[in-house]
């Protein structure tokens, strides 16, 4: 299987620090279907291309699981048949023609470049630049060319996709489904790699592995900005997830949910007083999932954020994560705080209760994630904001991991439900960056209190409230993290929680406030 993406942006060789994958090196990666290698067939200024070639084992797949054709259709072939039909599963189209086995090496080779970080050329990351995608073998099953212009064009492409004879030498035998398509456009690298990650299997209409929950919220993740508004969504959506039809439901109705921005809000213009409030329920009163589609380093919504499932309900009790946002406005207002960074800003409701009062005079999403700032903007519908509002907004790229001078100085910043998605071995980094280098005056930390799980219905004791949480601290833990920052940085620090207070196991959010001291 064979990709390529070229680009005649100058200088083109720029494309190697995109890529993360250096223009003289041939390199190679293991995947699970076989050996995938990088390469580049040309490196000039004019124009470079980078080829992605995934070698894999035909053999070992249909001794694996179900790689070959009865995998064709995401699962939906059934094992068994003749020591005949055993014996055709051996050859097949799938060690030349473009599927799900592509697009699975595609992000684990490219994994940095499709979240859009660089950090020797962040501009030219968040830039749309010329490009040229090439899959010379893709199977547009049930649909030919037509589907390929269907699911690319909407998305800014030019679409070339020129069917294959199935052999050469016998015209009459007509065409394979096989198509070599040349994708041409003006797109962020990143988008570029997602359309081409999310629309493979579409085009195949199958997967080699099992298609359950995980790829539905895979799909709304990648998809977050741009497949809610795309024409073919329902039928992308429907042969992403193997076609079958609930978690097609469930994947499209999370995209509209992410869509949904109050109507009071729009109205209004986030005039000062009013505080958007929650249009769609907390993810955990509606399943075990989360529908957080933003950063992978950072997200403002838990699966679990809910007061504990079996405590008597209140008429009108108040989720938790709105709890969370109005603790977290008391007390950056009770600190005169102007200028404040939501660091990790997620789906962009603290962002949106942030310019609801005009006492912010400044107020910066910060995100890892370009599709999680996308997301953001769409929410606050950013392309009819009022130009007064408009210009107390400001969408940062950045890394929290990373110095960033354009986080300096500011009155106060919020790390809510952040940190917990960081690897702990990155925290140092993440604190120095926040606290040794931006250095606000304020520093504000929400975080998952790993005791109170219990209380929330199907968590067992010690398991986190989402998959994508590399840990959650218990009291003692968190506070033993605070009290190491105050005595590293000049900060005082103050603990506290948030939500209803277990008297044994604590409150579900903790809450610490860092005040930084005066230099002496």
């Amino acid at each position: 299987m064979l990709l390529t993406v070229s680009t005649t942006v100058r200088p083109a060789t720029d494309l190697g620090f995109l890529l993360h994958k250096h223009p003289e090196r041939a390199q190679q990666f293991a995947t699970a279907a076989g050996t995938a290698h990088v390469f580049y067939p040309e490196a000039t200024v004019e124009r470079t291309t980078a080829a992605l070639l995934l070698d894999i084992d035909p053999v070992g797949l249909v001794r694996g699981r179900g790689g070959g054709p009865a995998g064709r259709r995401g699962g939906r072939g059934r094992g068994g048949g003749s020591a005949a039909d055993a014996q055709a599963r051996y050859v097949d189209d799938r060690p030349y023609a473009a599927s799900s086995l592509l697009a699975v090496a595609l992000a684990g080779v490219f994994s940095t470049a499709m979240a859009g970080i660089c950090t020797s050329r962040p501009e030219l990351a968040a830039t749309a630049i010329p490009l040229q995608i090439r899959i010379p073998a893709v199977p547009c099953r049930d649909g030919g060319a037509a589907l390929a212009e269907r699911l690319f064009a909407p998305l800014g492409w030019a679409v070339e996709a020129r069917p294959a004879p199935l052999d050469p030498r016998f015209p009459e035998w007509g065409t394979a489904p096989h198509h070599d398509l040349t994708l041409t456009g003006t797109q962020r690298l990143a988008d570029a790699l997602t359309h081409v990650y999310v629309l493979l299997p579409v085009l195949d209409d199958g997967k080699h592995y099992y298609v359950g929950r995980d790829e539905a919220d895979k799909l709304v993740r990648e998809g977050a900005s741009w497949l809610g508004e795309h024409p073919e969504r329902h039928l992308i959506a429907r042969r992403y997830l193997a076609h079958r039809r609930g978690l097609a439901s469930f994947a499209l109705a999370q995209l509209a949910a992410a869509e949904d921005v109050p109507d009071e809000s729009i109205a209004t213009g986030f005039e000062p007083g009013l505080v958007p409030t929650e249009q769609e329920p907390d993810p955990a009163s509606t399943g075990p999932a989360s529908t957080d589609a933003a950063s992978t380093d950072a997200a403002s919504t838990d699966a679990a954020d809910v007061d504990a499932a079996g405590a008597e309900a209140e008429p009108k009790r108040v989720p938790l994560a709105q709890r969370r946002r109005e603790v977290i406005l008391d007390v950056l207002r009770a600190a005169g705080a102007g200028r404040v960074a939501d660091l990790g800003c997620g789906d962009g409701k603290l962002v949106a209760a942030l310019l609801a009062d005009t006492a912010f005079t400044e107020v910066i999403a910060v995100d890892v994630s370009h599709r999680a700032l996308e997301l953001v903007a769409r929410r606050l519908h950013l392309d009819r904001m009022p130009e007064r509002v408009r210009g107390r907004l400001r969408l940062v790229a950045s890394s929290l991991t990373y110095r960033d001078a354009r986080l300096a100085g500011l009155d106060a910043a919020v790390l809510s439900e952040v940190v917990e998605h960081v690897d702990p071995p990155r925290l140092p980094a993440l604190a120095e960056a926040v606290l040794g280098a931006a250095r606000p005056r304020l520093v504000v930390i929400t975080t998952p209190n790993v005791e109170f799980n219990v209380r929330y219905e199907g968590l067992a004791a010690g398991t986190p409230r989402h998959r994508d949480h590399r840990f959650e601290w218990t009291r003692a833990e968190f506070a033993t993290w605070v009290h190491g920052l105050s005595a590293t940085y000049p900060y005082t620090a103050r603990l506290g929680g948030i939500g209803e207070t277990d008297p044994t196991l604590g409150a579900p959010t903790q809450l610490a406030i860092l005040e930084r001291q005066d230099d002496r």
